[in-house]
């Protein structure tokens, strides 16, 4: 998408939003959601976002984007499936955001790795042998540390199934498999954003 600029003092649409920053209207819905970027809604449901906003947005991604390795956000992706674990990386080599991906094949792994860098954002799957994604992430939850970690589950395990164990921990994002990765991209740009603005 061409990108298009606009004056600091305008409001624009999702649309729009998306146009200036060269993302999909569900990216920026994500960062909406997420209250990365400012908006509001009109009394008809639509959602205004003040271009200020937006350009504020554009000039933190361009700080992520030339910190060095080791100043960018960080990606836990905890999934017991080989062959999902290349489709995600896969998927974030073709997005080509700036973070540090690592990958862990179950939650006992995911705190050896935690333990030496702690992620910015943590995406398990929730079946997996030993400790699955649901002990993990209690684990994390509960840990004050680890309170400014991003958390999202992935699983195609049934809402009922979902309940029994619990249902989805407070803020904690749920994504069903088949994952929507245009959804997922969506949600890791939001999380570098806000890691990047709580950094600050």
């Amino acid at each position: 998408m061409k990108r298009i600029d606009a004056q600091p003092d305008e409001v624009c649409t999702t649309q729009r939003a998306a146009e200036m920053l060269n993302i999909s209207v569900t990216s920026v819905q994500q960062l909406v959601e997420k209250g990365v970027i400012e908006a509001w809604k009109t009394k008809g449901g639509h959602r205004r976002i003040p271009v200020a906003a937006v350009l504020a947005y554009r000039a933190a991604q361009t700080h992520i984007e030339a910190a060095p390795p080791s100043e960018r956000p960080s990606v836990l992706v905890v999934e017991d499936n080989a062959m999902q674990r290349l489709a995600y990386q896969r998927q974030f080599e073709a997005w080509q955001l700036p973070v540090e991906l690592c990958f862990c094949e179950n939650g006992y792994q995911a705190l050896l790795q935690i333990a030496r860098r702690k992620p910015d954002i943590l995406l398990a799957d929730i079946m997996m042998d030993g400790m699955d994604g649901y002990a993990l992430v209690k684990t994390i939850l509960a840990d004050p540390e680890l309170a400014s970690t991003q958390v999202a589950m992935l699983s195609s395990v049934s809402q009922a199934e979902l309940e029994a164990r619990g249902g989805i921990p407070k803020g904690v994002v749920f994504f069903t498999k088949p994952v929507n990765f245009d959804e997922l991209r969506g949600y890791i740009k939001a999380c570098c954003a806000q890691s990047q603005r709580w950094n600050r």
